[in-house]
């Protein structure tokens, strides 16, 4: 009864990480990550996280992207409706009233993105989450506008390939 027991364990485990993310490894996405940015940027990359930066750009736009999990329940209220846009905004303003965020097409994922303000610069943040998996892709840039069209590209970029369907 043990070894069911364990056998069964073994088995759910494997069947919830399947739910996740179809890419676990950022390395399979930077040659197309750097190529939606464009000419000029140049990338770092490691398993879990993938650096982009164009000191040549205008405003030299740094781009982050991140793997990680986020078991804490916040991908289940967000797909109930229980935590709405609305109310993830407000607490987005709550530590910054400039602070501005929208939903993200990104279906069997969801996700969403926020800009700010950060002194003289600016950033945005996509979260994305499926089956407890979680990609971050932040940009910082010279305006706020920038730094959204950074996140934007890389979400229609690698998003899809990264969340699988």
């Amino acid at each position: 009864m043990r070894i069911v027991a364990l056998v069964l364990l073994g088995l759910w485990s494997q069947s919830a990480h399947a739910q996740g993310f179809a890419v676990q490894n950022l390395t399979a996405v930077a040659d197309d990550a750097k190529r939606a940015l464009g000419d000029g940027f140049s990338a770092r990359v490691e398993p879990q996280r993938l650096t982009l930066v164009c000191l040549g750009c205008p405003g030299g736009p740094m781009v982050d992207l991140q793997l990680g999990r986020q078991t804490d329940g916040t991908e289940e209220r967000v797909r109930s409706g229980e935590s709405s846009i609305a109310q993830l905004e407000a607490l987005c303003r709550a530590k910054s009233p400039d602070c501005r965020l929208s939903g993200l097409g990104v279906a069997p994922a969801v996700g969403w993105i926020s800009t700010y303000p950060i002194g003289k610069t600016a950033g945005a943040t996509a979260i994305v989450l499926r089956g407890g998996d979680r990609l971050i892709i932040r940009a910082v840039a010279e305006t706020r506008e920038a730094a959204t069209r950074q996140v934007e590209t890389l979400v229609q970029a690698v998003a899809p390939r990264i969340v699988g369907r």
